[in-house]
């Protein structure tokens, strides 16, 4: 094992009808299923769409690190 890591960040829009937390959730667990050893997020932009005067969809902006395998 090494003494160091190596890390490539990506960046992912995540969504929700219902909240931003639920948006960066649903980024997170899509991004899960083929990238490999996610270590960390961080929110760059927070917006959403308005419906009739509420809000209708809330979208969050993430950039993600992970880990690259052989590091």
């Amino acid at each position: 094992m090494s003494d160091h890591h190596t890390y490539k960040k990506i960046e992912l829009v995540g969504s929700s009808p219902s909240s931003i937390e639920d948006a960066i959730s649903n980024a997170l667990a899509e991004a899960n299923k083929s990238i490999k050893h996610i270590e960390w997020f961080e929110v760059i932009e927070t917006r959403g769409h308005v419906k009739d005067g509420k809000v209708g969809h809330y979208q969050v902006t993430l950039k993600v690190g992970f880990r690259i395998a052989s590091s």
